[in-house]
């Protein structure tokens, strides 16, 4: 059945909007006027009257994680912890009211010591045996790069004193010597391991819970990274399964490997970049060459202002990333990186500067891309390479990222005003669940330069802002650019899909400062409505 949109307010491109929309088969067939719309109707159609409503692309949100997206939705939610005592507090409600299996591994996800107005630290052992000591206990952190676990956990997973720091790793140790319950980076896999595999079925429904509120806030699209060695045939048969009984989400795989076999084997299977359906599809190799800035694991070039001790983290060596990239540039893949610190970005494009010249036909990209200077951001211009960012970071990264790193090197980093004018491809994502997945919240930081609580006035370096225009751009053609799709997604033309969101507002003409009060009236994925709000 086809589907007439008609009074609305449709974003085309930059200043040019439509009254009507036809749809048919998943396509957008026509736009234009109501009247000229209706003309090449079919016969048989469905009308959805916008009632003067705004309607923009479908959201496509760069680099997520949508199964853990799904699983922070279901286990301990930790996101909203203003103390250590309000993470206990969750901690012993969810256990008491769930009722856990002896033994069972508890799992919760999104603390951020930054936030905590009791003691602003890091969780410890201490801190998780005060839950329970019967229960192992494992609570990742916002960023998801360090990790603490309670002393059950730790015995279970066999770290003791004697245990060596891994490479591109650290164990968190208390005066004697002992481990106190913090691993960041490679150290967290023995403690990751705890966590009992998930069935196929229990995949299925932890993805649909992620699609389910992808949809509820406009995400049509997620690039996502999700497939993992040891755990990645198990994950694509849940997302295979979810894609053949109707998914609400296009989904593209950003899969990680760190191990060149695994991921020769995964490319033998078939899964090479562009591969898929118009659903689900495969994507780039997906690395992670350093850690976070709250963490301090994020590498920099020179040691941390508030943390002289320290640089961050390495996680892969220069040799390792050449070797990995290598392997995908050779299959004709892209490769889509996790670099945070100005050092880990550096590396990266060095290792692009080898197998590119001048362009970049595969689309290879940086992920995060935070702490840079000038020089570094115009490199990118060198090879045309991809910047995949996350303007929602600037919520909690403004609060702390001139002691991370002093003054001068934050005034010209998150520099998305200064990407946009030297023509960077640079797309929009959230890193769902590490921050929320609300594309809202991420256009106002992005044109605002504020926190979500609306500081500081006037923007943290406004020079950096965009207009609302190159922010919905950003997070509609850009992140189809990125998967190889901008002919077909991320505007409302004749060909493309029929793929949109239904605003409440106007957000080309309100004021910026009020764009959180816009909410996702309707979500249509591939021509069916797959979300609509309550009273809208």
């Amino acid at each position: 059945m086809a589907t007439v949109i008609l009074n609305a307010k449709i974003y085309l491109e930059r200043g040019r909007f439509a009254r009507a929309l036809l749809v048919e088969d998943g396509i957008v067939r026509a736009v234009g006027t109501n009247e000229e719309v209706l003309a090449q109707a079919p016969a048989e159609y469905e009308t959805f009257d916008a009632c003067g409503r705004t309607i923009v692309p479908g959201f496509n949100d760069s680099h997520q994680h949508l199964l853990n997206t799904g699983i922070a939705l279901s286990d301990i939610r930790l996101h909203t912890a203003k103390s250590i005592a309000e993470v206990k507090e969750i901690a012993r409600r969810y256990i008491a009211e769930r009722k856990p299996a002896p033994g069972t591994v508890l799992h919760g996800m999104g603390w951020n010591q930054d936030y905590f107005e009791d003691e602003s630290r890091l969780l410890t052992a201490a801190d998780l045996d005060d839950i329970s000591t019967d229960y192992p206990i494992i609570f990742e952190r916002a960023c998801g790069h360090l990790l603490t676990a309670n002393t059950a956990a730790v015995r279970l997973a066999g770290i003791t004193a004697e245990t060596p720091d891994p490479e591109g790793g650290s164990i968190g140790r208390d005066a004697e010597g002992n481990p106190n319950g913090i691993f960041a980076e490679n150290a967290r896999k023995p403690i990751r391991a705890l966590m009992a595999e998930r069935s196929v079925d229990e995949l299925v429904e932890l993805i649909r819970i992620g699609m389910a509120h992808a949809a509820e806030t406009g995400v049509t699209s997620v690039q996502t990274c999700d497939l993992r060695p040891g755990s990645w045939e198990r994950t694509l048969e849940a997302y295979e399964r979810v894609a053949a009984e109707g998914a609400s989400t296009r989904v593209y795989h950003q899969s990680h490997f760190h191990n060149p076999d695994d991921y020769r084997a995964f490319l033998a299977a078939g899964h090479v970049t562009g591969t898929g359906t118009p659903m689900h599809r495969f994507g780039p190799l997906k690395l992670f060459i350093d850690g976070s800035l709250g963490a301090r694991t994020a590498l920099m070039r020179h040691p941390y202002n508030d943390d002289p001790t320290t640089s961050g983290i390495a996680t892969l060596t220069p040799e390792q990333i050449d070797e990995l990239v290598g392997i995908a540039v050779e299959n004709k893949c892209s490769v889509a990186v996790h670099a945070i610190g100005d050092l880990a970005v550096e590396r990266m494009l060095d290792a692009y500067d080898k197998v590119t010249n001048g362009s970049n036909p595969l689309r290879l990209g940086i992920v995060h891309v935070q702490i840079t200077d000038r020089p570094l951001v115009e490199r990118f211009t060198k090879n045309d390479i991809l910047a995949l960012v996350q303007p929602i970071f600037l919520h909690y990264d403004t609060r702390i990222v001139e002691d991370r790193v002093g003054k001068d090197l934050a005034s010209t980093s998150y520099a998305f005003g200064t990407m946009q004018k030297l023509g960077i491809h640079m797309s929009f994502g959230t890193d769902s669940p590490i921050e929320d997945m609300n594309p809202i919240d991420n256009l106002y930081c992005a044109v605002t330069r504020r926190t979500l609580d609306g500081t500081p006035e006037g923007g943290w370096h406004p020079e950096e802002c965009l207009t609302v225009e190159e922010a919905v751009d950003a997070y509609t053609l850009e992140g189809a650019y990125a998967s190889f799709e901008e002919n077909v997604k991320g505007r409302l033309l004749p060909g493309y899909y029929a793929d949109l969101v239904v605003l409440s507002e106007d957000i080309f003409t309100m004021p910026v400062e009020e764009l959180r009060r816009t909410k996702v009236d309707a979500t249509m994925t591939a021509g069916r409505f797959v979300y609509q709000r309550e009273g809208a």
